[in-house]
């Protein structure tokens, strides 16, 4: 089978770069602190340059020391003068683009600042990344004599200002090169469709007909396509629809809850799968191995990294660290410093270190979601892995699911109470709840000492959720498609009140 041009090219980019990644894989700290240098040398004029003094900035102690962190409301006036068409506040090229993101709340609306270096440098940079390692672990790939089935955010780009926002995958695809659209489908125009009740039907339409060869988006709305697909051709597994489907990429949310449900309708041994760790504010992690559950920490998008260990995160002894002083085993709340003006910026996420030479990581959470009500230390790491445990042994399958704490009332002790939407729900309810206590008590110790004879926590309370309870909960809050998530864990009980007030 001759081997397409895009194939070719392809490799001979994947030569090229991967003596770049020796780079940083051999010297990460000498690569992330030249690339500080560049980024302060770079926005020195800029008004936070200024006010910092930028110019006489000669190490990272320096800059540790001068630049606050900060999160997106000490932004937010900024960016607001940013859109609005301002220029040189914190990045020295105007900021063309605005990556809206809402993350999991009800609150108003993010605007990520997208710069010209972060869109060519980081995320297409990380793009091309994805499918060269992917190809150098996989050279009988056929992936390119087809197309790749994307599934991006389901907001249109809208200009305001002479500046655009938009979801960043609205963004990305908006802003690709021709042949990359060549390559993909759905076309743009169904891809930035806003009505995703509308677009839905519309992207199984046009993709049916296609070579599919590989698929990208987050696991939670590609299940939804992917089984519309099956329900519209009347096939049980996909490859009856796309028989060259070989790889999907994925990121956005822990695929683990999900992997049961693709595994029966991609049933194939050799079927890869390839995660990614990528979010509005930039790219910054993709699985280099086959059959891996880690992802490589890319050092050279333009973002500088320092991590919070979480075990001291919003105490009076909270402090910030390099990359040079992580360790193995521990999570991290990340700051991120960008080639798109955001200086020691909290995205919120949290991050485990499965290894320091070459720097790999799996993502745990989220600052904000877990919960710690009774000092339990509830992640959504441990959480997935007990739910994972606890489907295998009660031979159930989980759609979606969320929690929040029961807070003690007079002498009654308080628990974790759970909304879980399942596609088989377990036979026994009663075992799936004991089953499910056990393995978080196995995998975390603090909840393990909560629970010790019901001293502070009682056992969990499990609600079984009516069909599609997340899905009308996403399109009552306006959040369907895209990138928008169920939030998993929470310390407050908004979410879990609410659906519970529409279960029924």
């Amino acid at each position: 089978m001759p081997i397409p041009l895009a194939h070719s090219i392809a490799s001979w980019f994947l030569k090229k770069r991967i003596h770049q990644m020796e780079l940083f894989i051999k010297y990460p700290h000498e690569v992330q602190f030249e690339l500080l240098k560049k980024l302060i040398s770079k926005a020195k004029n800029t008004e936070i340059g200024k006010k910092y003094d930028f110019a006489s900035i000669t190490s990272y102690e320096d800059f540790a020391a001068r630049v606050p962190v900060r999160q997106y409301e000490d932004y937010e006036a900024d960016i607001e003068r940013s859109r609005k068409g301002e220029s040189n506040i914190f990045w020295p090229t105007p900021i063309k683009w605005f990556a809206k993101s809402s993350g999991t709340t009800n609150a108003k609306s993010k605007f990520i600042p997208v710069s010209e270096d972060s869109l060519e440098k980081c995320h297409y940079a990380a793009g091309k990344d994805m499918l060269c390692m992917y190809l150098n672990n996989n050279p009988e790939s056929q992936m390119f004599s087809g197309k790749s089935l994307r599934l991006g955010g389901s907001k249109e780009l809208y200009c305001e200002n002479g500046t655009q926002y938009g979801d960043l995958s609205a963004i990305l695809i908006d802003n690709m090169p021709f042949w990359a659209e060549y390559s993909s489908t759905p076309g743009n125009e169904v891809s930035l469709m806003s009505n995703w009740e509308v677009k839905m039907p519309a992207i199984v339409k046009e993709s049916m007909k296609e070579k599919v060869t590989s698929l990208a988006g987050v696991p939670s709305w590609m299940l939804v396509l992917l089984n519309n697909v099956l329900e519209a051709s009347g096939k049980e597994s996909l490859f009856e629809v796309w028989p060259h489907l070989e790889v999907y990429f994925h990121g956005g949310v822990n695929f683990s809850p999900y992997a049961e449900q693709y595994r029966k309708i991609l049933p194939r041994d050799n079927f890869r799968y390839y995660e990614i760790y990528n979010a509005s504010e930039g790219f910054f992690a993709i699985q280099d191995q086959n059959n891996s559950k880690e992802l490589l920490l890319m050092l050279d998008y333009g973002i500088f990294y320092e991590f919070i260990p979480m075990d001291l995160y919003g105490t009076e002894n909270e402090k910030i660290i390099p990359l040079a002083e992580v360790e193995t085993g521990k999570n991290y709340a990340i700051l991120i410093t960008t080639n798109a003006g955001l200086w020691r910026y909290k995205i919120g996420d949290t991050v485990r270190f499965t290894s320091l030479k070459p720097y790999r990581i799996k993502v745990t959470g989220r600052t904000k979601h877990h919960i710690n009500v009774f000092g339990e230390e509830l992640i959504i790491e441990n959480a997935e892995e007990a739910l994972k445990k606890t489907s295998e042994i009660t031979g159930s399958e989980i759609v979606d699911y969320t929690a929040a704490p029961v807070f003690m009332e007079g002498k009654e002790k308080g628990a974790h109470e759970w909304i879980i939407e399942f596609k088989t729900p377990p036979q026994d309810f009663n075992l799936f709840t004991e089953t499910f206590d056990k393995a978080l008590q196995n995998i975390n110790s603090d909840y393990e000492a909560k629970r010790f004879n019901n001293m502070t926590l009682n056992k969990p309370k499990i609600h079984q959720a009516r069909e599609k309870l997340f899905y009308d909960w996403l399109k009552k809050n306006n959040k369907l498609g895209g990138q928008h998530k169920i939030p998993r864990l929470s310390n407050s009980r908004v979410y879990v009140e609410e659906l519970l007030g529409m279960n029924g």
